[in-house]
């Protein structure tokens, strides 16, 4: 076989590959443009934003279901992020304190909770109230000053929602379940412990009106998996955790959402939710008092 009649076979052979490359990658962008899992990220771990980055959608009719409470119930509905409003340094203080909590027991799967206001803590296959379980071990554990930094913090998403969606703060209540997270890639034993499944707030809880959550943890560096997803009819669209960061959106359908799957190191974050209904208001924690 001649040399030239080998370069010529060998050239029509690059061609075909090229040419399959080619269609593949054309099939490929157009399943793409088509597939409802593609992402986009509305604001990565290493940007720093100073300013509420808003985006803004249509309400669903979740809050026709329930009474309306003016100056409170969302008329303008959507997604926010911001990073300085809470520290890095007070986002530290706040994961030191959901490591001291959670390290007294945790989950045997992949999720743990630590919730100040009720006392629920995962403890193997179920929940214990820190408050009873441990009495008096508290006082090694917590302080007044973490209690004291909790509510401040609290304070202050309550207010960066409130201005953001241009709502009288005195008409929005902190409600249940607020509660510190941590999750890993320990593989899940309880429903409880699948948190990646998609939700919606308002129809889980019913009171839930706005929800946040602050990050206490970086994504990339601390954990990776387990971006914030919003899963909308046109595709998914991601927050990457950063610490001291809150992100926050109003509670309805127009807000399904999701944890994507953590599959290295450990994601920490607080969320908080709050509710127009004073009925399901509920208070700030406070340090429990040790009997002398």
């Amino acid at each position: 076989r001649s040399l030239f009649s080998w370069r010529g076979s060998h050239g029509s052979l690059l061609g075909v590959l090229a040419l399959a490359v080619m269609l593949g990658t054309v099939t490929w962008l157009f399943l793409a443009s088509r597939d409802p899992y593609i992402t986009e990220t509305l604001v990565r771990q290493s940007e720093v934003v100073l300013q509420p980055r808003v985006y803004t959608v249509e309400c669903s009719e979740d809050y026709d279901n329930y009474k309306r409470y003016p100056g409170c119930t969302p008329q303008t509905c959507g997604r926010a992020i911001i990073d300085n409003s809470v520290t890095r340094e007070e986002a530290k203080s706040l994961r030191k304190l959901a490591e001291r909590g959670l390290a007294l027991a945790g989950s045997d799967g992949g999720a743990s909770i630590l919730d100040l206001h009720s006392g629920a803590l995962s403890m193997g296959k179920q929940f214990v109230n820190i408050y009873r379980y441990f009495g008096e071990q508290l006082s090694d554990v917590f302080s007044e000053k973490d209690f004291s930094l909790y509510r401040e913090v609290r304070a202050r998403i309550q207010a960066v929602i409130a201005k953001t969606y241009d709502l009288d703060p005195s008409l929005l209540y902190l409600t249940k379940p607020t509660f510190f997270s941590r999750i890993n890639s320990t593989q899940a034993k309880t429903q409880h412990d699948e948190y990646w499944h998609p939700h919606i707030d308002k129809v889980t809880y019913g009171s839930f009106d706005y929800t946040s959550l602050l990050y206490l943890s970086d994504y990339g560096a601390d954990f990776t998996g387990g971006r914030f997803i919003f899963m909308d009819s046109n595709g998914n669209r991601t927050v990457e955790p950063r610490a001291g960061r809150i992100s926050f959106f109003s509670s309805g359908s127009e807000n399904l959402h999701r944890v994507e799957e953590v599959s290295w190191g450990t994601r920490y974050a607080m969320t908080v939710s709050f509710t127009c209904d004073p009925a399901h208001a509920i208070a700030d924690p406070v340090m429990p008092i040790t009997p002398v």
